[in-house]
């Protein structure tokens, strides 16, 4: 009887490595059909889970509450499970090079706890050759074992989009790579039990490596090209939405928006691929470009308010400003990498202090991570200008009129409002004598 068989008759265990927002829906998933166990590092957010709290929102609490899950932090529990699965974050540094420490401490913890026969998989986004030339180099070394010999390596790269509810695990294809033809064979039947989509063998670990991160690559040169538009039609006086609603009548034209790109996957896996071909010698032009003009926007966006502000004869300095989100998308509490903050920093470049309200985003993480405290959408009154930055189902409810409570007192000709996500009825604002802008 192989590994597969033990796993799906529950006389093995899976471990989720790292319990986020990629982990542990992943985790729950199993958790309907085998054995599972859920190790996260952070203690607290273990705690959160044994308690039936869902801190990202991907699952919700009732059904943390009722999962099979055995959530823990002791790493010596990941010895009961031969089949692990690697899912913690792969963010990068502040020069935009690869930040490895997350993978390569998860390596280390598996590799200590590890056992004879067991399966490792890696679903972190990474340049291709990490897997091979890093981390099995590190679960050797950790657990005195031989790859290949005594426990075998694959890579399935992660495809769940947070706060998505219809493109989850089961929903989107998984690519499944094994280190030999065995190991592939076990990998893809295990993930067949939960993926109701299909599973795709890749040829290789690198190529399964390198379709993942040309995966987001390629949204993010969209993107780009989608901002670098905007700029554009915003210099000819043409409304980018209108535009794009005209050519989306075309069959085959590609439905891409103008925005700010944040998160753990867009904004960052272009770079591990631009890394690896510096090393070997090529640098990179549109994926490098694409990735300038969507770093860029921030600031861009607070150019224009800052125009709009002098037009309505605002005084800049101190001007009071609000901020209506912060995470990276709309509907999520994740924060990671959320370019809104750069926004903020930009602002406060003008020596303007914003306030920022988000009923969505996970304030510990935002208090943490960038030193954010949020107000309350009620608490912003008297302002000079307003960013609708997060287009979450929230502020879509709100009206004209609760925009009105938001500004000073006086006529709408000298109130700012910044529809990044152009979620409002521009024609309605500018009738109503409103400095509106979008992208």
């Amino acid at each position: 009887m192989n590994l597969y068989e033990k796993i799906k008759n529950r006389e093995e265990k899976i471990s989720l490595v790292g319990l986020g927002y990629v982990g542990m829906p992943i985790a729950v998933s199993f958790a309907k059909k085998v054995n599972v166990i859920g190790f996260d590092i952070s203690k607290e957010k273990v705690e959160l889970y044994i308690n039936g709290i869902d801190p990202t929102k991907e699952v919700g609490n009732e059904v943390i509450k009722e999962t099979a899950v055995e959530f823990t932090a002791d790493e010596l529990k990941l010895r009961e499970a031969k089949f692990h699965i690697v899912a913690v974050p792969t963010p990068v540094n502040s020069d935009h090079t690869p930040n490895l420490k997350p993978i390569e401490s998860a390596s280390r913890t598996v590799g200590r706890n590890l056992t004879k026969g067991s399966i490792v998989v890696f679903e972190s986004t990474v340049y291709p050759g990490v897997t091979e030339e890093i981390c099995i180099p590190i679960l050797e070394k950790e657990s005195g074992m031989k790859c290949g010999e005594d426990f075998k390596v694959g890579y399935s790269p992660e495809r769940i989009n947070p706060g998505d509810k219809v493109h989850r695990l089961e929903t989107i294809v998984k690519v499944v790579a094994g280190m030999d033809k065995e190991s592939l064979e076990v990998i893809a039947k295990v993930y067949e039990l939960v993926v109701d989509a299909g599973v795709h063998r890749a040829e290789s670990i690198k190529v399964a490596e390198a379709a993942k991160v040309i995966e987001n690559s390629q949204r993010d040169i969209n993107i780009a090209f989608m901002n670098e538009l905007s700029i554009i039609f915003n210099r000819m006086g043409i409304d980018t939405k209108a535009v794009l609603k005209a050519a989306g009548t075309k069959w085959n034209f590609l439905n891409f928006h103008p925005g700010l790109v944040g998160g753990h996957c867009i904004g960052v896996d272009p770079y591990y691929l631009t890394y690896k071909a510096e090393q070997l010698g090529y640098h990179s032009q549109i994926i490098l470009s694409g990735r300038r003009i969507n770093d860029d926007m921030g600031r861009y966006v607070v150019e224009n308010l800052i125009k709009n502000l002098i037009k309505a004869d605002v005084p800049v300095k101190d001007a009071k400003v609000a901020i209506l989100g912060f995470t990276f998308k709309e509907n999520c509490p994740d924060t990671r990498n959320t370019r809104v903050i750069d926004i903020v920093n930009e602002l406060k470049e003008y020596g303007v202090n914003p306030m920022i309200a988000d009923p969505e985003a996970d304030e510990d993480e935002a208090k943490h991570e960038y030193g954010i405290v949020f107000d309350s959408v009620e608490d912003i009154k008297n302002m000079d200008a307003i960013v609708v930055a997060v287009g979450h189902d929230q502020f879509l409810k709100l009206s004209k009129e609760d925009f009105k409570k938001m500004f000073k007192e006086g006529s709408n000709e000298s109130k700012v409002l910044t529809d990044i996500k152009g979620i409002l009825d521009r024609k309605e604002y500018e009738v109503a004598g409103y400095k509106y802008w979008r992208l």
